[in-house]
């Protein structure tokens, strides 16, 4: 009878993992539809909490969602300008970067040589390759890049979303007590943690952008935008959104200038990031450093650059959802930070 039911556990254990598998192809297969879709839930949930607090101010529903459509239009409008403008350039530019790079580097090794100092900068590139650094930002950026042409959809699909949310409402309340709780729980806290996350990060992008602008560094709004996504990805977020700023000034010698931007980035990103925003975040709304690491791999894997950007409001999605039944609390706990904790497990 044991060994009856060992097989049984195994063969559904061997069942629900080739049907991950599936599942992950098919997603994968379906990546140019299936990353739009979820931009345009992402927008529409952080849009959500802007036509709520509307209508509670005495607005009317639907010319509430009618400027948060006009909001949407003119927040694409300038993602479109911005990427457009701006990173053809800066790919273009990519090429020459590397040939600064490598003379910047040479005239350091000669100067250090100077006091003595052993340094061979072709030792350095050897474990950190910064031309693969621009490689990759410029990946990065291609890949927004596509998303321009099918801004249309992405902005119909956030609009007809936010346009049934009423109905999506009703049919919540039609559920049962017990499963209505949780489903708002869930839209709750998702709406709160995307929200604030968006909220900051466009601050941190838009500060940084300000600073680089007021020091002259090139492509400073373009930095300003990769600061800005980059910084949905908590703990390694800020870092990989410096680099690319770091050796766009790296390359015009001024040694002044870097230490400038770096206190930048320093200063923004630990005032809003590790003072301001867990404030407001609180420590419940946390995911393991491993867990994000993880979640960029595999979400990357599977949607492509633009996946590592949604890699962490993906997975905190999944994190609010498990830490709302308690048959689930535990996995939740596993996926959060060491500080997190739960009532009962």
């Amino acid at each position: 009878m044991r060994e009856d039911t060992k097989k049984v556990d195994i063969f559904r254990i061997l069942v629900m993992m080739a049907s991950f598998v599936v599942i992950v192809a098919g997603i994968k297969a379906a990546n140019s539809f299936v990353v739009p879709f979820l931009l345009s839930v992402f927008i529409a949930i952080v849009s959500l909490p802007i036509i709520n607090r509307l209508e509670k101010i005495g607005f009317n529903r639907a010319f509430a969602f009618l400027l948060v459509i006009i909001f949407v239009i003119m927040i694409l409008t300038v993602f479109i300008y911005i990427v457009g403008s701006s990173v053809n350039g800066f790919l273009d530019q990519i090429p020459e970067y590397k040939r600064k790079l490598s003379h910047t580097l040479f005239e350091v090794e000669k100067a250090l040589q100077v006091y003595n100092i052993d340094f061979n900068y072709k030792d350095l590139v050897s474990i950190v390759d910064p031309s693969k650094i621009l490689n990759y930002t410029g990946i990065f950026l291609k890949s927004f890049s596509s998303i321009i042409s099918k801004s249309f959809l992405i902005f119909l699909g956030t609009a007809f979303i936010l346009f049934e949310t009423v109905s999506w409402e009703q049919k919540i309340h039609y559920l049962s007590s017990q499963k209505e709780e949780y489903l708002e729980s869930f839209s709750k806290n998702i709406q709160r943690y995307l929200a604030i996350k968006s909220f900051f990060s466009f601050l941190t992008g838009l500060l940084i952008a300000m600073g680089l602008y007021f020091f002259g560094v090139e492509y400073a709004v373009l930095l300003g935008l990769i600061a800005f996504l980059l910084n949905f990805i908590p703990a390694i977020g800020s870092a990989l959104a410096f680099f690319p700023a770091f050796i766009v000034v790296l390359v015009s010698g001024d040694f002044y200038m870097i230490l400038y931007v770096a206190l930048i980035y320093l200063g923004v990103n630990v005032m809003i990031g590790n003072i301001i925003e867990p404030k407001f975040l609180g420590k419940d709304l946390g995911l393991s450093v491993l867990v994000v690491f993880l979640s960029l791999l595999f979400w990357g894997f599977v949607l492509g650059p633009i996946g590592m950007f949604l890699a962490v409001p993906i997975s905190m999605s999944l994190k609010i959802a498990l830490s709302l039944h308690p048959d689930t609390k535990p996995i939740a706990y596993l996926l959060g930070n060491e500080a997190t904790k739960y009532d009962k497990i």
